[in-house]
């Protein structure tokens, strides 16, 4: 495995330990590892299936950004991008080189965040864990066995669940911390086994260095149809991104982040992160099969003791149980992770009010407007306390991982929408018939039927009427869908509710979006929706 070893390793970059270190190690040994080490079960067909502890998600309010010289003027600062002064980080760096030198055994991994080679970062990832290890070679894109011998670091990760911050030394909130320094180009984690936040941490990475270059970043999937034309579908966590993207009739390029360059759509990673909670062979059969497949690792997924068989259903571990897979786990993936630039957007919206259409056509403003706006809505019942849908604005379907000012990225994406004539989209996967609790959720069928009719270009023919509360366009009626399920006030029996109900989310828009007005232009703010006046 010599040949996996880089010429400059981590004493190249000021980190001593006396670890034995594992190189870029395959996949197949890395399992090895960790079954061997007792961190994690191999299930009856062949995945990893780990336990991250208490931490079954991110940690946002652990998430910080070192602000110095470098950052100051250029981060938004605020809830998503929270500030920790250099001291402090010194204190953090010494405390974790100091934890590493005690270390018996390291794994790391040499790779790259992103797929275009011109807009790439070469990433450099040590772990304490072998599946963490494994996890993030599985999510980023993997350098050759040729590029790996002289490969150097621009930017190093350093995981280590084990560590503990301390809040007064350190000046974090808790034990836990994911702390970037851009100028120092290091990124700390510990005190947390969710190894999703190492991946996001690159997200983040890519999102501060490229809007300077022209590259609009972006959290999408994206998928390309036999004609070459390229989808990307932007939503938050629960809308379908990862679901809808994996079409077999589409090749897929990602799942999750993206950048849209002057040639290309490309993938940030080499992999697919989706979740598994209730995961249905019939709806999503492509994600399924990964579940089967040796190689994937399963987080947090309920398995049998003795069989070894999985329970998808079963929610007492995580409700947010993750599956990390090599992206060419699905098939009809595109061999170098990117595909040409877009031809439709789509924004995937949860409406848990059941108040928006299934979907609608949006004009560049009213495209900058939802992408800076990021809805969805948490349903009743997830938290205590709530007893009916929250409405949820995570600006540019992404928040936690823009590190710049929404506006930068806003106005980066209207430019690249009005310059490439791209088809924009708003769609629905939420509620229909009434909000969450009375109506039911839109059928993935419906949902098909439609962005296949949108990517085909068919759509576009079609009849449309003026939604009176939002103002996009809605489709009359498409083929094979039943016309009234296209009227989100049509499936109501309250008519009254469905209007109070959509007074109140145009209120939520509006109060919302106060934040950016004055960044966007006039166009922008008229695109606003307003409680539609009775007939």
């Amino acid at each position: 495995m010599s040949e996996r070893i880089p010429a400059k390793g981590l004493e190249a970059q000021g980190i001593e330990t006396r670890a034995d270190l594992h190189w870029n190690l395959t996949t197949a040994r890395l399992v090895e590892a960790a079954v061997a080490r007792g961190e994690g079960r191999l299930s009856a067909d062949g995945p990893l299936v780990v336990e991250t502890g208490p931490h079954t998600g991110r940690s946002v309010n652990d998430r910080f950004i070192v602000r110095d010289e470098e950052t100051r003027d250029v981060v938004w600062w605020g809830k998503s991008n929270q500030a920790m002064e250099p001291d402090h980080f010194a204190a953090l760096k010494a405390d974790f080189l100091a934890c590493l030198k005690t270390k018996g055994d390291l794994w790391v991994q040499d790779l790259y965040g992103g797929s275009q080679p011109e807009h790439r970062v070469n990433v450099r990832v040590v772990n304490e864990l072998a599946w963490h290890n494994l996890f993030i070679r599985t999510m980023l894109v993997r350098p050759t066995e040729v590029e790996l011998k002289g490969f150097e670091a621009d930017y190093t990760i350093i995981d280590l669940p084990s560590f503990r911050a301390d809040p007064t030394r350190h000046g974090t909130r808790s034990e836990t911390v994911i702390a970037v320094n851009l100028t120092e180009k290091l990124i700390l984690i510990g005190g947390t086994k969710y190894a999703g936040e190492m991946k996001k941490s690159v997200f983040s990475l890519l999102n501060y260095l490229l809007p300077p270059t022209g590259v609009m970043p972006m959290h999408c999937s994206a998928n390309i149809g036999p004609n070459g034309d390229t989808a990307v579908f932007f939503g938050l966590s629960g809308t379908g991104k990862t679901t809808l993207s994996a079409d077999a009739s589409r090749t897929l390029i990602g799942d999750d982040e993206h950048g849209w360059s002057d040639t290309a759509v490309f993938n940030f990673e080499g992999g697919c992160y989706a979740k598994m909670i209730r995961l249905s062979a019939d709806a999503e059969p492509e994600i399924f099969a990964t579940t089967k497949r040796f190689g994937t690792v399963l987080e947090n997924v309920v398995m049998d003791q003795v069989t070894r068989q999985l329970d998808l259903d079963d929610a007492s571990l995580a409700e947010n149980s993750r599956g990390a897979y090599p992206i060419d786990f699905i098939p009809n993936t595109s061999e170098q992770n990117l595909g040409p630039v877009p031809k439709n957007m789509i924004f995937l919206t949860a409406d848990a009010y059941g108040v928006l259409p299934p979907i609608a056509k949006l004009t560049p403003d009213q495209a900058m407007y939802h992408f800076l706006s990021g809805y969805t809505a948490r349903v009743a019942g997830t938290e205590i306390g709530v007893t009916e849908p929250q409405a949820t604005f995570s600006t540019c379907f992404g928040a936690p991982f823009m590190p710049r000012h929404p506006s930068v990225y806003g106005n980066l994406l209207k430019e690249r929408i009005s310059a490439g004539g791209v088809d924009c989209w708003l769609v629905n996967t939420g509620w229909t018939g009434g909000k969450h609790g009375v109506g039911h959720r839109m059928p993935i069928k419906v949902t098909r039927a439609l962005l296949n009719a949108a990517l085909d270009g068919s759509l576009k023919e079609a009849e449309f009427r003026t939604d009176p509360n939002f103002e996009f366009k809605v489709p009359v009626s498409v083929p094979g869908v039943d016309p009234q399920i296209l009227d989100p006030r049509a499936t109501w029996a309250d008519k009254a509710d469905y209007d109070a109900t959509a007074a109140a989310l145009v209120d939520r828009f509006v109060e919302n979006f106060a934040q950016f007005a004055e960044h966007v232009d006039e166009g922008v703010r008229q695109a606003a929706p307003r409680v539609a006046q009775p007939a």
